[in-house]
C-alpha cells in the first residue's frame, strides 16, 4: 500500500473511482484546484510516494527533484511520447519512479464533434452552406494526417457516410489498406483532398509553409489533436485564403488571438470529455495503479 498518494489537480476520475483510490493508499488528498508553479506542484506531492495528474498541470525535474518519496505518477490524461508529456519521464526513470498514463478514452466525442461540425458546414445548418449549395459527406475527399486510434476512428465514421479516404501516417498500415484507405506522401494527401483531419501526438508539428501552398485554397481543415499541428506563419497565411479551420480547443488552435477569425470554428471545448470518457478514463486509471500493484514490492 502507498502510505501517501496526492492528486495535485483534478483529475476527472468518477466518484467510485476515487473512493476505490483510498484501498491504495494510508492517506489520500485530492487537490480541487491546479497548481501554478513548480513550488506549488512540490509542495503538494510533498513527502507522497504516489501522485496522479491530468492534462492542464505539469510535472518537471524541478519539481521532483524536491520530492524523494515518489514512487508512482498516474497520468490522468494521452500519454504518447516522452517528448508530448507534461511528466518529465526520462528524469522521472531515472530515479526509478513509473510512469503511467492512458489512452483511447476520450476518442469518441471527437469522432461525432468532427462529423457534426462537417455536416453543418456542408449543409449549411445555421450558416451559408460550403458549396453554396446543400451537399452530403458522399463521395467527398477526405485527407487523415495521422492514423492513429483517432484518426482511424474519424476515418471509418467518415466512409461509413461514404466519403474517400487517403491518408498519411509514419507507416503504412495494413488494415487500412483492407478498408480501402489510400496510403499516400503527405503533399498529395493534402492536395487531393478538400477536407483535411489532423490527428497527431501533442507537439507535433508537420504542415509548413510547402504543406500549406500543397493544400491549397477553398478547403476544410479540422485540428482534433492537443497542439496545433502546424507552424503559424504559413498557418496564419492560409487562413487569409477561402478556407476554415475547426478546432475543439483553444489548445489545439494555438492564439487566443485566432478566435476571433472569421474563417476559424473554435468551441472551446474538449469534445472528447464526455460522461463516458470520465468512466473509461477512471476505470484505466484504475487498471494502471493495479498493474503498478502487480509487480511491485512497494504495495
Amino acid at each position: 500500500m502507498f502510505k501517501k498518494l496526492v492528486a495535485i489537480e483534478p483529475v476527472g476520475l468518477i466518484s467510485s473511482a476515487e473512493k476505490e483510490l483510498h484501498s491504495f493508499a494510508e492517506e489520500v488528498i485530492m487537490y480541487q484546484d491546479m497548481p501554478l508553479t513548480d513550488e506549488e506542484v512540490a509542495k503538494r506531492i510533498g513527502d507522497a510516494d504516489a501522485v496522479l495528474l491530468s492534462y492542464t498541470s505539469r510535472i518537471t525535474k524541478e519539481a521532483l527533484e524536491k520530492c524523494p518519496n515518489v514512487k508512482y505518477i498516474g497520468m490522468c490524461c494521452s500519454l504518447y511520447s516522452p517528448e508530448s508529456a507534461n511528466v518529465d519521464i526520462r528524469y522521472a526513470n531515472s530515479r526509478g519512479i513509473v510512469v503511467k498514463g492512458v489512452r483511447d478514452y476520450g476518442d469518441e466525442g471527437v469522432v461525432e464533434y468532427v462529423v457534426s461540425e462537417l455536416v453543418r458546414c456542408l449543409h449549411g445548418f445555421g450558416q451559408e452552406p460550403w458549396d453554396g449549395m446543400a451537399r452530403e459527406i458522399t463521395g467527398l475527399k477526405v485527407g487523415i494526417i495521422g492514423l492513429g486510434t483517432s484518426g482511424g476512428m474519424i476515418a471509418d465514421a467518415l466512409k461509413f457516410f461514404g466519403a474517400e479516404i487517403t491518408y498519411y501516417s509514419r507507416t503504412e498500415k495494413e488494415y487500412a489498406k483492407d478498408k480501402g484507405y489510400q496510403y499516400l506522401p503527405l503533399k498529395e494527401v493534402l492536395s487531393r483532398s478538400e477536407v483535411v483531419c489532423c490527428c497527431l501526438n501533442k507537439n507535433t508539428v508537420l504542415l509548413y509553409e510547402e504543406e500549406f501552398e500543397a493544400l491549397g485554397n477553398k478547403k476544410i481543415l479540422f485540428n482534433t489533436g492537443l497542439s496545433p499541428a502546424w507552424e503559424e506563419k504559413p498557418f496564419m497565411e492560409w487562413l487569409g485564403g477561402d478556407n476554415l479551420c475547426y478546432c475543439d480547443t483553444l489548445g489545439a488552435l494555438g492564439s487566443r488571438e485566432l478566435l476571433d477569425h472569421p474563417n476559424v470554428r473554435c468551441m472551446q471545448v474538449s469534445t472528447g470529455r464526455t460522461r463516458q470518457a470520465f468512466v473509461r478514463l477512471s476505470e484505466k486509471v484504475i487498471a494502471n495503479i493495479l498493474e503498478y500493484n502487480r509487480g511491485s514490492d512497494v504495495l
